[in-house]
């Protein structure tokens, strides 16, 4: 199961869609476009998701800033079974562990810089 983001670009709303669907989706009266993750660092702040394995879990971590203006809104865990998103506001710790599962997808979502996603090797 592909996960594919979509984007209103008036009003910043951000979906995710798990089928690969000939429908457009509509926000703000206009269709919303695709938006592709980020997996390459090109500025101070680090957007992608990083990871360690412990036992059988992995701890996720992201070395962002958390201001107010200024902050990863989420983390989402993904493998072919199952979907976790864990949302952040300013002043939280980035840091939250999931099972491990090779080849699972992490992605982070920054308010400023978009998404971001890296594999489970």
């Amino acid at each position: 199961m592909e996960l594919k983001f979509k984007k209103c670009l008036k009003c910043g709303a951000l979906i995710n869609v798990f089928e690969d669907s000939k429908s457009d989706f509509i926000c703000c009266s206009e269709k919303m476009v695709d938006v592709k993750p980020n997996t390459l660092e090109a500025s101070f702040e680090k957007h992608i998701p990083n990871y360690e394995i412990k036992d059988l879990e992995i701890e996720v971590f992201v070395n962002h800033v958390m201001d107010n203006d200024h902050y990863i809104e989420w983390i989402m865990y993904q493998t072919d079974k199952e979907s976790i998103k864990i949302t952040f506001k300013p002043g939280d710790t980035l840091k939250v562990k999931f099972k491990y599962q090779k080849k699972a997808l992490l992605y982070s979502y920054c308010n400023k810089h978009g998404l971001w996603m890296k594999e489970v090797l």
